[in-house]
């Protein structure tokens, strides 16, 4: 069925809410951590434990989350999920620069499996991350989103949008693996967080224009269908 992905009416996340959310967890995931390990390796902080500091910020965005909305989601248990799973990866094996940079990517490429490996699931990973995301959190907002999983075209762009995470998330950890042993520690410092935060903020805007491009289709669609109905009625 190829109805409306959204209409005007729907309780998504409009306005100030949307932007709360967004600088939030780009703040915390994002530029928090940049200014940190900047501060602390100007400060005669080692490389490796300025990058590992760096990784509380993101810790706090998932605290803020599940006080904000006092529930765990899908999106929260992904989220808490790969904070641990960094935390325990970092914390064993070499301790050096390097090697974390080494590790972070092999996380972020698993991330990338389990895009890919969640398109076998009855929804793919990027439908939870699009309601985290795309609503205010309420229960109406929820079943909105929810509901929209029953139409044709909603389901084929989420599990576009989760191809296209997971093969780029596939690409960028190998890039950075590569780079990181062809190139200096100092260079990986700067290269590391432009291809990391470069990366996601492409398939940010990649994701946003999709959906604006989708529902803007599904509209049309359903337009077309009334239009068609009421001159059958007539």
């Amino acid at each position: 069925m190829s109805v409306p992905l959204a209409r005007p009416d729907s309780p998504a996340r409009f306005g100030s809410a949307a932007a709360v959310g967004w600088i939030l967890t780009i703040g915390l995931n994002i530029v928090a951590p940049i200014l940190t390990y900047g501060a602390l390796t100007d400060r005669g902080w080692s490389d490796f434990s300025a990058l590992l500091a760096s990784g509380v910020w993101p810790v706090l965005d998932t605290v803020v989350h599940l006080a904000w909305r006092r529930k765990l989601d899908e999106f929260a248990l992904v989220t808490i999920f790969f904070l641990v799973l960094t935390a325990v990866v970092s914390l064993v094996g070499t301790h050096s620069a390097r090697a974390l940079i080494v590790k972070d990517s092999a996380v972020t490429g698993l991330f990338g499996v389990l895009c890919l490996v969640t398109l076998l699931a009855p929804r793919p990973l990027m439908f939870y991350f699009g309601r985290r995301f795309a609503t205010d959190g309420t229960a109406e907002s929820a079943a909105w989103w929810n509901s929209l999983w029953q139409y044709e075209g909603f389901r084929a762009v989420q599990r576009r949008m989760t191809v296209v995470w997971g093969v780029a998330y596939l690409v960028e950890a190998t890039l950075r693996i590569v780079l990181s042993y062809a190139l200096s520690v100092d260079a990986m410092v700067t290269v590391n967080p432009v291809l990391t935060y470069g990366t996601l903020g492409l398939l940010i805007l990649w994701t946003i224009r999709t959906g604006q491009r989708s529902r803007a289709e599904g509209e049309a669609r359903r337009v077309a269908a009334e239009a068609a109905a009421a001159a059958a009625a007539g």
